[in-house]
C-alpha cells in the first residue's frame, strides 16, 4: 500500500509539472489555463475551505479538491497538448 501512495504522489508531482507546461501552450484552451491556475492557488494558499487547524478533516480537504482539480484539468487539456508535454516532463 506504501508503494501504490508513493506511486501515486510521483504522478501528482509529474502532473503538476505537466500542467505548468501545458498552461504556457497558446493551444491550450483559456478555461484549462483558468482551472490550472485556480487549483495551483488553492494548493499553495493559506486559505482554505476547511482550515487547518481542524484534525483530519482539515487535510482531507487538501487531498481530495487538489487531485480532482489536476484530473478535471488534464481532461480540458487537448491529448495531444498532454502528450508533448508529458514527454518533455520525464526528460
Amino acid at each position: 500500500m506504501l508503494e501504490k501512495l508513493k506511486h501515486w504522489a510521483r504522478r501528482i508531482k509529474r502532473d503538476l509539472n505537466v500542467l505548468y507546461l501545458a498552461a504556457r501552450d497558446p493551444r491550450t484552451p483559456w478555461y484549462a489555463k483558468a482551472l490550472a491556475i485556480g487549483v495551483a492557488a488553492y494548493a499553495f494558499s493559506p486559505i482554505d475551505l476547511i482550515p487547518d487547524f481542524i484534525p483530519i478533516l482539515g487535510q482531507i480537504d487538501d487531498l481530495i479538491i487538489v487531485p480532482l482539480g489536476i484530473a478535471l484539468a488534464i481532461r480540458l487539456i487537448p491529448p495531444d497538448v498532454m502528450a508533448e508535454h508529458r514527454r518533455a516532463a520525464e526528460e
